[in-house]
């Protein structure tokens, strides 16, 4: 039986480094579920030590990378408060290990989600507004050497989050249409639509919605979801700058400090 604990808190060392071998190295047979339940167990112990949870990230939305990683589902990560990176902020270089910068649409739930059906229009009721966003994901596992479970159990890879200003009814906006165009040091880095994402970010969000629902921790009003990455991942060093702008929403930017 794997020990979910001794994983859990390898994973904890190792957010001030160095990082560590991949969980399937020790544990060959190590499961999805293995992944949520060392993810669950670090959760629980940050919620102890007075982090505070204010949504959720989904991550492999893009077609490609499901199948570079051998998977055919997204999945979940926790955000926590102090995950929080103000738009146009600067990032100290000794906060992250190996930070890797992708854009996406965040929406913010006006009502909790307690079942999802097959009307979109529906779900899309449950959004009080969307922005643009730009995720900062890290790895706790070296080289970014890592499979679903690998991810997953390092809270599917997160590290901090930018959201930009504008605020905006889904009404207002064309979720599968929409450009993104991410800059790193004024060139142009990463590109793609909302259509990446799960061919449209609402239906990113149906699908944690649902495996919320299926855990019994369904989603609730308030909550931040990051939808997945509308281009590729780009890696950061410190020095550099980056700059999303994502057609209808605005634009969002952050500094990785020298």
């Amino acid at each position: 039986m794997i020990d979910h604990q001794l994983y859990a808190q390898r994973l904890r060392g190792a957010y001030a480094g160095p990082t560590i071998a991949p969980l399937r190295h020790g544990e060959p047979q190590a499961s999805v579920d293995d992944a949520y339940a060392i993810q669950a167990l670090n959760r629980d112990h940050w919620m102890q030590e007075g982090r505070r949870i204010v949504g959720a990230k989904i991550g492999l939305t893009s077609k490609a990378v499901q199948k570079q990683l051998g998977v055919d589902q997204p999945d979940f990560g926790i955000l926590f408060d102090d995950m929080a990176v103000e738009d146009g902020g600067s990032i100290p270089a000794a906060k992250l290990l190996q930070p890797r910068v992708e854009a996406e649409i965040a929406f913010c739930l006006g009502r909790d989600i307690d079942a999802v059906g097959d009307d979109s229009a529906e779900l899309a009721e449950a959004i009080a507004y969307a922005l643009p966003a730009l995720e900062i994901a890290d790895s706790r596992v070296a080289d970014w050497n890592i499979t679903f479970v690998d991810t997953i159990a390092d809270n599917a890879s997160s590290g901090l989050f930018v959201l930009g200003k504008e605020r905006l009814k889904l009404a207002d906006i064309d979720l599968v249409g929409c450009v993104m165009r991410m800059e790193k040091n004024g060139v142009l880095v990463s590109e793609g639509s909302g259509a990446a994402c799960l061919g449209n970010p609402l239906n990113a969000l149906a699908w944690l919605a649902s495996i919320r629902i299926s855990q019994g921790n369904p989603l609730k009003a308030g909550d931040i979801i990051l939808s997945g990455a509308l281009g590729p991942m780009v890696a950061a060093v410190p020095g550099d700058s980056f700059t999303a702008h994502i057609e209808g929403l605005g634009g969002v930017s952050l500094q990785f400090a020298d």
